[in-house]
């Protein structure tokens, strides 16, 4: 093969660096325009998704190398997968993840991540157990896209888990702040402040965005509700967003909330507690069980071959 493409390059007079310049040209070329971060032209689209697109190159280096592949599956997923789309939504606005991203798309992201590994799983499979492996190989990388799937749910978990240990004390905060003569806004301000970085203090500040963006107070309320869907956090949300409606003191509220949020806490640890005995029960009946085989099991052999050697 290599011959034959050496004689072609012989026949048309072409010096084969001059090719290899040309595919290094080509390839730096491509690299360059996938690292670039120039926002795309306004076309026929609607602004706000070009807009998105442009954020989405700008923050997300994987999505601007592969934006025509992922935008492919995308598209599969839109018509296949529907019905899971709200709720693939919800996991990645919870998990903190840029707001930027259509759960279509993520979703594609995720399969496209796994066939670029799948060539891996097909080598270790078919290399040894021979033309048997494809099919398992195949069920790995579906396995791998689930697996993926699932990592998008935990972390929506942890980052929801994470919000609800903190909330108590960001209200008890707030309830000090406003006892001490701030408003709700100025103290909600400095709350978000003192716990910079937290996915806690992220959200509030979505909420303090919101309201700086022209938002009342019980829209970017609302929008964080409806953003983290959670029974807690919207119990919590709605006895603000009631007392503003009614006019009864905040500080009376927040505090209650908080107390309610300890209480329901203290309750969770208890009710883990209780399920550990469970869970225990059958690595501890394992371990019994190991443990008379070890004991039992040399005399039980020593029996066996002096009775044989009667026989």
């Amino acid at each position: 093969m290599e011959s034959y493409l050496i004689a072609i390059l012989d026949a048309a007079a072409i010096p084969p660096t001059l090719v290899a310049g040309a595919a290094v040209f080509t390839f730096a070329f491509w690299i360059a325009k996938v690292l670039e971060t120039d926002d795309l032209q306004q076309g026929n689209e609607w602004r706000f998704d070009v807009s998105r697109i442009n954020d989405l190159r700008r923050n997300d280096l994987f999505f601007r190398m592969l934006q025509p592949v992922i935008q492919v599956f995308a598209k599969f997923n839109r018509a296949a997968l529907g019905n899971f789309m709200p709720e693939i939504r919800r996991e990645i606005l919870v998990a903190g993840l840029p707001k930027s991203w259509l759960p279509e798309e993520y979703l594609g992201k995720l399969q496209l991540i796994a066939i670029l590994i799948s060539p891996a799983i097909f080598y270790v499979f078919v290399s040894n157990m021979g033309g048997s492996g494809i099919i398992l190989a195949i069920f790995m990388t579906l396995m791998l896209m689930l697996v993926l799937r699932r990592y998008l749910s935990h972390q929506a978990k942890k980052r929801l888990t994470t919000i609800k240990r903190r909330l108590p004390f960001m209200l008890d905060l707030l309830t000090l702040l406003m006892e001490a003569g701030t408003t709700f806004l100025s103290a909600l301000e400095q709350a978000v402040g003192e716990y910079r970085g937290h996915p806690l203090s992220v959200e509030f500040a979505r909420v303090l965005t919101d309201m700086n963006l022209g938002k009342t107070r019980q829209e970017a309320l609302e929008a964080m509700r409806d953003r983290l869907q959670d029974e807690e956090i919207t119990g919590i949300l709605g006895s603000i967003i009631q007392s503003e409606n009614l006019g009864t003191p905040l500080t009376g509220v927040l505090r209650t909330q908080a107390d309610v949020l300890r209480l329901k806490r203290s309750q969770r640890a208890e009710a883990i507690a209780g399920e550990a005995g469970v869970k225990m029960l059958l690595p501890g009946i394992l371990v019994m069980a190991a443990t008379v085989i070890v004991i039992i099991g040399p005399f039980a052999i020593n029996f066996l071959i002096f009775g044989l050697s009667i026989q």
